[in-house]
């Protein structure tokens, strides 16, 4: 088994797979159920689904749909987007989800956070947190679900949703979203350094020496979209994913 994972992102927009551009630009490129059955062909070590628009438009999540998934997902299942309230995270685990991925209501409620985690455990609840650098070259903390930096300082935030009872952090540079150029080392530093639970670095590789510069920064794990499911410069899509081989290859070196 190998010790960092590499995780599949993918993002769902009306029940369809699509991949973004620095969080805008969404393309859609084919059926999720189809690219979890490649994914399972390929042995992925887990699979993490955001949906990205439930929280903007105010719904729940898709529960038929995401039964679907985990119905078809051989893999564990992290399910991201439109939770509120342990009410709903119940109803997730219940489906056969194994995580659930936390961002838009913790912003204003981390005590969402404590009340799954004492039901679930800390190693069932992921927080996602999307940073941004500023006209100023800063980083801060990105909503999403608004399009905006927030004032509250994203590494106060990070630390802030651990203390909760958070079990591991995606840390997702918006910047650097769909570029596949490279992730940003910097970024992964700062957060690794200051952890004490697992860190899923997200947000532009677009190689095997990306995974490996990330995980030498840090990184527990690195989460990829773009990465498998576009190739060549023309990014046709064709959803892939490494054998255990190339990983282990890559991976051992960095240790």
């Amino acid at each position: 088994m190998l010790k960092n994972r590499v995780i599949p992102c993918l993002l769902l927009r009306n029940g369809g797979l699509v991949k973004t551009r620095k969080f805008s630009d969404a393309k859609y490129v084919g059926d999720p159920i189809n690219a979890i059955r490649i994914f399972n062909e390929k042995e992925a070590d887990e699979l993490l689904v955001l949906d990205i628009t439930a929280s903007k438009e105010n719904r729940e999540p898709d529960y038929s749909l995401i039964e679907r998934f985990a119905g078809e997902c051989f893999m564990p299942l992290c399910y991201g987007g439109g939770i509120r309230s342990p009410e709903q995270a119940r109803k997730l685990f219940s489906l056969g989800v194994e995580k659930i991925c936390l961002q838009t209501a913790v912003l204003e409620n981390a005590s969402l956070i404590t009340e799954i985690s004492r039901e679930f455990g800390c190693q069932s609840v992921v927080v996602s947190v999307d940073v941004k650098k500023s006209w100023l070259g800063r980083y801060g903390l990105y909503a999403s679900s608004t399009g905006k930096i927030l004032p509250l300082p994203w590494m106060d935030y990070v630390q802030r949703s651990v203390a909760a009872g958070a079990g591991e952090v995606v840390l997702n540079s918006v910047d650097r979203d769909g570029l596949m150029q490279g992730m940003d080392i910097e970024l992964i530093r700062i957060a690794s350094s200051s952890l004490s639970v697992p860190l899923i670095a997200l947000g532009g590789a677009g190689s095997l020496d990306d995974i490996k510069a990330a995980v030498i920064s840090g990184a527990s794990a690195v989460a990829a979209g773009s990465f498998f499911v576009f190739h060549g410069p023309h990014r046709a899509v064709l959803i892939t994913y490494p054998s255990y081989n190339e990983l282990e290859t890559i991976l051992n070196s960095s240790i």
